[in-house]
């Protein structure tokens, strides 16, 4: 993930069942078969880019059995069957893959009502604010048998997030704007974080003043005037790809100066950061709080 500002160029997300004997007078028996809720999922099918992170960093992967069209991280998941997303979900492929578990969203409910027909185990997936993912990530891990290795992997997510945020204790917190969307070389559907969300919350812990933070909404459009009226000093606006050209992100970037009013455009303080990451809220949230502090406080975390 790359962060750029002003005129400056930049570059370029088992275990197994134990057998449990009973000794009876000298007598050693296998009890039968557990009944399959109470196993640990060993084939699972991630829909959910977020939680397939969520698994891998609990040291779940070697039982992702196949994952969304949307999933690259880590590289590992590349070479995983495909089983469409959110609105496409492939039911067909997903049976023949014989899971023990299917992590879908929770918006999902003619894909879960299917695979509850079929008698296969489902874990509703609900995205939220920056504390879901952590929490989630114990619940999942939980689901899995796994809850000791999904807790240290989301205390060390917590960690790195609250030696974030004590670095910036005390500081003035620069109102800023986060730009999710736009059409391309144009300030035409200006899509913003309202104050709710993780992209919200990131942006809180790392310094900032959600300049649309009193707007209890995840996402919403806004006009140029509202931009000009709420007045940012610094325009955050993610890309979910891969950086362009040099000289694409520099049109990009001009785009901005129709706005020559707003303090972020008149300073020199609007970035244009590039990664998938930045819209998945699983583990990789520290990376992308990590570069939003160096885009609101780079006297204190750099730009680079």
């Amino acid at each position: 993930m790359k962060l750029g500002a002003g005129d400056s160029g930049f570059g370029a997300r088992g275990w197994a069942l134990g057998a449990c004997l009973s000794t009876v007078v000298l007598t050693v028996t296998l009890p039968a078969a557990a009944p399959r809720a109470q196993l640990a999922p060993q084939r699972v099918v991630s829909l959910v880019p977020s939680a397939t992170e969520m698994l891998f960093a609990m040291g779940a992967g070697p039982r992702v059995a196949a994952v969304s069209s949307y999933d690259h991280y880590p590289p590992e998941v590349e070479r995983l069957p495909r089983v469409g997303a959110l609105v496409d979900p492939d039911v067909e492929r997903i049976l023949s893959l014989r899971p023990d578990l299917v992590i879908a969203y929770a918006s999902q409910t003619d894909l879960r009502a299917q695979l509850g027909r079929a008698g296969i185990p489902v874990y509703s997936y609900r995205h939220g604010a920056l504390a879901d993912i952590t929490a989630g990530m114990r619940d999942l891990g939980t689901r899995l048998g796994l809850e000791t290795q999904a807790r240290a992997a989301a205390a060390e997510i917590d960690s790195s997030l609250s030696d974030i945020r004590a670095r910036l204790a005390g500081r003035r917190r620069p109102g800023a704007m986060l730009v999710i969307g736009r059409e391309p070389q144009s300030l035409r559907a200006i899509n913003v974080s309202g104050g709710y969300g993780f992209l919200h919350d990131l942006l809180d812990l790392a310094g900032g003043r959600n300049v649309f933070g009193d707007v209890s909404r995840e996402s919403m459009m806004v006009a140029t005037e509202t931009v000009l009226a709420r007045a940012p000093e610094v325009i955050i606006e993610l890309h979910y790809s891969d950086p362009p050209s040099s000289d694409a992100i520099a049109r990009e970037r001009k785009t901005w100066s129709l706005l020559p009013g707003v303090p972020a455009v008149k300073n020199g303080r609007v970035y244009l950061l590039y990664g998938g990451e930045l819209v998945v809220p699983g583990p990789r949230v520290v990376l992308t709080a990590q570069t939003f502090a160096r885009a609101l406080h780079p006297d204190v975390f750099g730009v680079r």
